[in-house]
């Protein structure tokens, strides 16, 4: 695993970190005053650090407009409804910030490589998936997508210590045991996805995401670029963001 030994120490990621998170808290402030919405989707294979960087993003916000989604196995009343229905319950009202740890994208990726979904309904989802996320924008949504992107050796060290740790064997799935296996599959799954569904005005922001540190400076940077809060001074480009590129 990374040292990250181009982060001069861990005072100084701390440091880094509670600066952005303290711009967070004023990008927040701005939304809730101004009644915006922000929605955040955070991607990417197991174990590439989505639940660390969601709780470094979320750490000093306010609980009551900030919404974390998560969600479990669709209901046998999912499987039966529109495929994006049970995801909207969970979009953000005015003033909330939403983040969704995985989302909607679960048919392009997980579903698609375990057999969780026919092709029609592949591919009804790269029909649609654009559409709904325009909508969504056009009603006053502010939409962020991001790929937190693995190596091979990284996820296998990664669920490794899952098994080893008592503070993340919670996290164990079957679906990890097949993980390393299906690694190439995966990664077919992920460059269609960022070719097909990531647009000029909805792009796809990938994260080299080997470094949980620098991962973690560089979306909460990209996030205070990408939503317009006066009197807020984020990062320049690559300040703050060394890993960060557009993907789509």
């Amino acid at each position: 695993m990374p040292d990250d030994a181009s982060i001069p120490s861990v005072l100084g990621y701390k440091a880094q970190l509670l600066a952005l998170q303290t711009q967070l808290v004023m990008l927040q402030r701005h939304l809730i005053a101004s009644d915006q919405r922000l929605l955040v989707l955070i991607e990417g294979r197991d174990a590439a650090g989505k639940d660390g960087l969601i709780k470094r993003i979320t750490r000093h916000m306010s609980p009551r407009e900030t919404r974390i989604v998560a969600l479990g196995k669709p209901s046998d009343r999912d499987r039966s409804s529109w495929y994006f229905q049970r995801y909207v319950p969970y979009l953000p009202a005015d003033g909330e910030i939403a983040l969704f740890n995985r989302s909607w994208y679960n048919r392009a990726g997980v579903e698609r490589v375990m057999g969780f979904c026919n092709e029609a309904q592949h591919e009804a989802f790269y029909r649609d998936v654009l559409t709904f996320e325009r909508l969504l924008v056009s009603s006053g949504t502010t939409v962020l997508k991001y790929y937190l992107d693995i190596s091979y050796e990284e996820q296998a060290e990664r669920l490794a210590e899952r098994k080893t740790s008592p503070l993340t064997s919670w996290k164990i799935s079957p679906i990890d045991a097949v993980a390393l296996d299906k690694f190439d599959d995966y990664s077919r799954a992920r460059d269609r996805m960022l070719a097909e569904t990531g647009a000029e005005d909805l792009p796809w922001r990938v994260v080299s995401a080997d470094s949980k540190k620098k991962t973690r400076l560089s979306v909460i940077a990209d996030i205070l670029r990408s939503v317009d809060c006066p009197h807020l001074v984020p990062p320049a480009p690559g300040e703050a963001a060394p890993v960060l590129r557009s993907g789509g």
